[in-house]
């Protein structure tokens, strides 16, 4: 039995590393009994902003296990998205994860194949593939695994790698050998709170949704604040600041996934062009693109909060 868990992992790992993930790690099934006071201060002290669903299957969010009938293992995943190239310097800005297809079907797709390919070789095992779009805390996860540590800016950071890449699970009702998680490695940096504009890292590890820009540019529905004028350093759709100051980011490579392949349109375009966009223009550029999730109104709204 131990053999087969762990042939069955390698197996798992091995498939992940075909199929174009950076890196693959496994956990056990079960209540994330550190994360739940986290998540609960977060939530209390109203740091999720207009995110409502953050509120929502608070304890499922905390255990797969009530997610996914007879869950065993969570199988995480990450994808590396760094780009090769880069936008106009005359640009507004949007994050990286965003220059290419929407990451959500590019992973899923993988996702399915990596399911299949589980059925097929291993047997009956029953499952569920997440990516960003259910109640699944992907960083703990990911951290419980071993794949990187959460770092003062509340992302996933690896060793040589960095942190510019998406997280993604497979929770499943195979028992594995499991991995063990890694030390945390900022140290005394504090970059990431220097540099933040708005100040959302309003403490080591501990990020106020309600202040980041990704938040005003994406999820929030209302006006942006007036009092956020001139904070915003040209970012039109998320925000890398702090990401883009982490020195373990120094390390980051080009993913070789072509569907995440920035838009070439989207790299010429200038400031002129963001703000003359028409809505035929936007849903040509960004057919498949993340910044859909904005819709045409919202990207109007957040280029012309910047001029």
């Amino acid at each position: 039995m131990i053999n087969s868990k762990i042939r069955y992992s390698e197996f798992i790992k091995s498939e992940a590393k075909r199929l174009g993930f950076l890196s693959c790690g496994i956990s056990k099934a079960g209540f994330l009994e550190a994360e739940a006071p986290r998540l609960e201060n977060w939530l209390k002290k109203q740091m999720n902003g207009q995110m409502s669903y953050m509120e929502n299957n608070f304890d499922k969010r905390l255990d797969p296990t009530l997610l996914v009938e007879d869950a065993k293992s969570v199988v995480s995943l990450l994808l590396n998205y760094y780009p090769s190239e880069f936008q106009n310097q005359d640009s507004y800005k949007i994050s990286k994860y965003a220059y290419g297809q929407d990451y959500h079907y590019v992973i899923k797709e993988k996702l399915k194949e990596l399911l299949f390919s589980i059925q097929s070789n291993i047997g009956d095992v029953s499952g569920r593939a997440f990516v960003d779009s259910a109640p699944v805390l992907d960083k703990a996860w990911a951290a419980k695994s071993g794949l990187g540590w959460i770092g003062k800016n509340s992302n996933l950071i690896t060793q040589k790698v960095g942190s510019f890449y998406f997280i993604a699970e497979l929770i499943i009702d195979l028992d594995l050998d499991y991995d063990h998680a890694t030390t945390d490695h900022c140290g005394s940096c504090t970059a990431c709170l220097d540099a933040c504009p708005t100040q959302a890292i309003v403490a080591p590890y501990v990020v106020d949704g309600s202040k980041c820009i990704s938040y005003f540019t994406i999820e929030l529905k209302d006006n942006i604040p007036t009092e956020m004028k001139g904070k915003f350093n040209d970012w039109a759709f998320g925000c890398d600041v702090c990401q883009d100051v982490c020195p373990w980011n120094r390390f980051s490579q080009p993913h070789n996934e072509p569907l995440l392949n920035a838009n070439s349109e989207l790299l010429s375009m200038s400031k002129k062009d963001w703000l003359e966009i028409t809505e035929e223009t936007f849903k040509k550029v960004f057919k498949d693109s993340p910044l859909k999730r904005s819709k045409f109104d919202g990207i109007k709204r957040n280029v012309n909060f910047l001029k």
